[in-house]
């Protein structure tokens, strides 16, 4: 009778023990724990982007809009891919087309890839051993896409925290170094990014940020600061439901910085500047000053990349809330808009409707508190 090649040591075949072998494991990987981890939509309250330029930052996670991935044990290392997000069968070519223009051409496939290797690679380099055994990773995500509130690092961030406590490493890997991690996967696949947003998704809460090259070189990360998240008033997020790609806003002032244009240069370490005065705002809790930071931030992101290059629907989205007496500035780099009501209730509802009329989504934003554990804080370095 073919196909079993268990023995008991003599090579007599035994064809029974290998059904029944098959059927412990696959009940002992039901019973094998799942772990399935979160992580959130981040949105930038002030600094950004100079955290790409040495600069500083100040975000937050929303908790509105979230990325899941679920690592369950089997025999095979499998990457699922997402039915929405990772389709590759089509009603017709012009849906294919429709599809590639909207969403582009990747889905989250390659992103759980990369933290695989990016992971595998830094536990051997520093000798973290690794147990045996496979599994199986699939995701989700109600994050919107091209709206700038990290949709991507969101995934690549609940991956990493899936493989930590699958291979119950998280004790050996420093928080500091985690955002790293995340970034070395993504730029294994071209994405251009900074530091900030993976900070956030991280650790969680309200968080400044200073990536200072005194830090940089030094420690290989930044220096990190988690705030209370109660000093924030409460805050929206507007975002359209078709927005423009926002991979694209760092690339030309990037390179003009490099080249050393001093309007770039001091605009940036302006930008930067932001974040340092809105610790001390928030902590004073002086909302009139936090207003005017939040739409000088954006007032000058928009003089260094110019109209054309922020796009107008979002610009749009910021006067839409300016019109009302909200501040308004990007979340990320664009496809999304953070706006904060000074006046209180009836001017959020004042913003509401003009968000509604101009066709944007609107929600009151619920801000994520921290996500690290005892565990997590243990390997911070002491400060």
């Amino acid at each position: 009778m073919g196909g079993a090649h268990g023995d008991g040591g003599d090579g007599s075949r035994a064809p029974k023990r290998s059904k029944v072998t098959a059927e412990m494991e696959m009940k002992e990987e039901e019973k094998a724990v799942v772990v399935e981890r979160r992580a959130y939509a981040r949105a930038g309250l002030l600094g950004n982007p100079s955290d790409v330029y040495f600069g500083k930052a100040i975000s937050f996670l929303i908790e509105n809009f979230w990325a899941s991935v679920k690592l369950q044990p089997s025999r095979d290392l499998v990457i699922q891919p997402h039915p929405k997000h990772d389709l590759v069968a089509f009603d017709s070519i012009h849906q294919l087309v429709n599809r590639l223009q909207s969403e582009g051409y990747y889905g989250g496939v390659r992103l759980l890839m990369a933290i695989c290797k990016v992971f595998y690679k830094h536990c051997t380099e520093n000798k973290i051993e690794l147990k045996a055994g496979n599994f199986t990773l699939s995701y989700d995500t109600n994050i919107p896409r091209q709206t700038g509130l990290s949709g991507s690092s969101a995934i690549v961030c609940a991956a990493l925290n899936c493989l930590l406590d699958f291979y119950d490493v998280r004790h050996l890997i420093k928080v500091e170094i985690r955002p790293n991690l995340i970034l070395s996967a993504e730029k294994e696949l071209g994405i251009v990014a900074g530091l900030q947003d993976r900070v956030a998704q991280v650790y969680g809460g309200l968080v400044y940020m200073d990536f200072s090259n005194e830090y940089m070189d030094k420690l290989g990360h930044g220096m990190y600061r988690q705030m209370d998240i109660t000093l924030l008033p409460p805050l929206h997020l507007i975002y359209a439901e078709n927005p423009s790609d926002s991979g694209k806003v760092h690339s030309s002032v990037r390179q003009r910085w490099l080249d050393g244009d001093k309007c770039v240069i001091s605009s940036m370490e302006e930008v930067a500047q932001l974040a340092l005065e809105g610790q001390k705002v928030i902590l004073e809790k002086n909302y009139a000053e936090l207003a005017k930071l939040m739409n000088r931030n954006f007032n000058l992101r928009r003089r260094m990349f110019g109209d054309d290059v922020l796009g107008s629907l979002n610009i749009k989205m910021v006067e839409v809330a300016r019109s009302v007496g909200a501040a308004s500035k990007f979340t990320g780099s664009g496809g999304a808009v953070l706006a904060f009501c000074p006046e209180g209730p009836a001017q959020a509802k004042l913003l509401e409707d003009a968000c509604h009329e101009a066709g944007f989504s609107i929600r009151q934003i619920a801000v994520v508190p921290s996500l690290l554990t005892n565990e997590d804080l243990k390997t911070l370095s002491s400060s």
